[in-house]
């Protein structure tokens, strides 16, 4: 891949100073930025790299493995899809979002991680309890969820991604069943019921005082203004919305290497620097059935800004899973299902192409002379 011609680290580096002097940051967002600063710099050491291929070796500085850097990611990325790829079911999956609402990511800016746990919770135990509603799927279904907190334009725009397999176990796991081809559950029953989960267990934070009511949200901290404020919400549809089915395993772990790491922005993205202004490309998602591709201009202390509005709590997680994917019975859960899914649903498993595909995506990348 070529190298982009600006970079955040060096954006980063010829103006962070000036922005922490002229800025209150939180400790979480200076870490960031002195870590992007020197990531791979001779700040942080070095290490020697061999290919594993070949004799060539090379010199490399270490990197920073800090979640925001847009470099860090590809290391860590990869080390999560080898644990991921061997918990593939041979089934449909479907990719599956949950947004809130301005006024309530308003909330959410301010409570980061209260509200973010609270987005994972709600969303994961709206798909459990709709999915095993006999009126719907019937089965308990399991998956995993990612945060991301950001909209192409670097806003504020928190919303949860959700990767779930076409089915699940029955009651008495002793059956798989699936749901119907290309449908997994009916969106606007998800949102109903996420709304109201959500807004009762804001509303328990507010009575329990775990809410912040800091800056312009002060007001909200009265009981009369809180409840004026939440009663609209109660009315307004929240986006829950479900995308097309991924073609099988292969388009899966495809799908998940470019998303699941994913920062605020990438160095991709980024064109020029120019007279104290950062270019970027970024999409229109407002254009249905077309994102339009755009070009944005931002002054330097405006583009630094909104993407430190995206840092993320201490030791915070951004990925999380559930169902009988959870963490505490996967890996007996996972077995159960390959083995109710392996004689009656051989239909599903992946040809042989689509296999060598997988397997040619998940091979060790080459260096360079390697490549050659």
């Amino acid at each position: 891949m070529r190298k982009p011609a600006v970079e955040l680290a060096g954006i980063f580096r010829k103006y962070g100073q000036r922005y922490r002097q002229q800025h209150r940051l939180t400790r979480s967002q200076l870490r960031v930025m002195r870590a992007i600063e020197v990531c791979r710099t001779a700040a942080l050491g070095g290490h020697l790299e061999k290919c594993t291929h070949c004799p060539h070796e090379r010199n490399a500085y270490n990197s920073c493995r800090n979640r925001h850097c847009p470099k860090c990611q590809n290391l860590e990325r990869g080390r999560w899809l080898d644990s991921r790829k061997a918990e593939l079911l041979p089934v449909q999956y479907f990719h599956v979002v949950f947004t809130l609402p301005q006024q309530i990511a308003r909330i959410a800016f301010y409570n980061q991680k209260l509200l973010y746990g609270l987005l994972f919770q709600t969303a994961s135990q709206t798909l459990l309890t709709i999915a095993a509603d006999g009126k719907h799927l019937g089965a308990g279904i399991g998956g995993f969820s990612i945060l991301h907190t950001w909209g192409q334009n670097l806003l504020y725009h928190p919303h949860l991604h959700c990767v779930v397999p076409g089915g699940g176990l029955s009651q008495d796991q002793q059956r798989w069943i699936g749901c119907r081809p290309g449908f997994f559950l009916a969106v606007r029953v998800l949102s109903r019921l996420f709304r109201r989960l959500f807004l009762e267990a804001l509303q328990r934070a507010f009575q329990t005082g775990k809410l912040l009511f800091p800056g312009e949200i002060k007001p909200l901290a009265d009981p009369a203004a809180w409840s004026a404020y939440l009663a609209p919400m109660n009315e307004l549809e929240w986006v829950v919305y479900a995308k097309p089915p991924f073609g099988g395993p292969p388009q899966v772990v495809e799908y998940l290497g470019r998303y699941t790491h994913r920062v605020a922005i990438s160095n991709q993205r980024l064109l020029a620097i120019d007279n104290d202004q950062v270019t970027f490309q970024w999409k229109d998602y407002r254009h249905k059935n077309k994102q339009k591709s755009r070009v944005m201009t931002l002054a330097i202390d405006e583009f630094i800004r909104r993407f430190l509005l995206h840092t993320l709590p201490d030791g915070f997680q951004r990925i999380r899973h559930f169902g009988f994917l959870a963490n505490r019975h996967r890996k007996q859960r996972l077995a159960l299902c390959r083995q109710l899914l392996s004689s009656p649903m051989a239909g599903l498993l992946p040809q042989p192409e689509q296999r060598q595909a997988l397997q040619q995506s998940l091979a060790t990348q080459t260096c360079l002379p390697c490549s050659k």
